[in-house]
């Protein structure tokens, strides 16, 4: 019998040393993997689970973009393409004057002599078609514009006058006419000046009216005064 065989057992034949064995018999190492690894896919649910709700929290707040918290502490922004338009909002053009189809009266509305001539010879520079001023049938304060609807034309020739003269009332005309013998004449536009707006220039007017037309053939009668005309009609005295 060997020394070794003494130190074991003891005896002849006596069985080496088992591995350390846990419960059940199975080997300690084998048991401390199997709880690890069911450590660990419980770990990598719980935070499967919470990257997936910050996700969808994230997504529906309506930022363009927003973070979400790693399992290591860290944060993590994402951009959910939310895109904003840097584009000016339109602007709209002013409205092109019509200044051709009718002829345009200037009839007296005022106390002030040779004024509805003086405001003829300006629509006439300005690209309208004017005739001979004459005297309106009463006094008034601002200007109205009236149209001929038998005249297709008329009514847009008149808007353009009227805005041209601030934004005054465009009216259709009435029988008799505002005028001091009653009639139209030769006019399909007849425009009876007010006291609010004699002696004044477009751009005075357009001004005062908040108008954005544009002034047709005649731009430079905008910032000019209004122009006194060569020879003054004799029809027209302002009473």
């Amino acid at each position: 019998m060997s020394n070794e065989d003494v130190a074991v057992g003891g005896g002849a034949g006596a069985a080496r040393r088992n591995p350390r064995q846990g419960v059940g018999g199975s080997p300690v190492g084998s048991t401390l993997s199997i709880v690890l690894a069911v450590v660990a896919v419980i770990a990598g649910f719980l935070i499967l689970r919470n990257l997936t709700q910050e996700d969808s929290s994230v997504a529906g707040s309506g930022d363009p973009s927003g973070q979400v918290a790693g399992a290591d502490g860290t944060t993590t922004t994402i951009d959910v393409g939310v895109t904003t338009s840097s584009e000016a909002p339109a602007t709209t053009a002013p409205l092109a004057l019509v200044t051709d189809g009718a002829i345009v009266v200037v009839a007296n509305g005022n106390t002030v002599g040779g004024s509805a001539g003086r405001m003829s010879e300006t629509l006439g520079i300005a690209g309208y078609n004017m005739g001979t001023p004459v005297n309106a049938g009463q006094t008034i304060d601002d200007s109205i514009v009236y149209f001929d609807p038998t005249n297709p034309s008329a009514q847009a020739v008149a808007e353009s006058v009227g805005r041209t003269l601030g934004n005054v009332s465009v009216l259709t005309v009435s029988t008799p006419a505002p005028t001091e013998n009653g009639s139209l004449g030769e006019a399909g536009v007849l425009v009876v000046l007010g006291s609010n707006q004699v002696d004044k220039t477009l751009l005075q007017l357009a001004e005062a009216g908040g108008s954005s037309a544009e002034l047709g053939s005649a731009p430079a009668v905008a910032g000019s005064d209004v122009i006194a005309p060569t020879n003054p009609p004799t029809e027209e005295t302002g009473e």
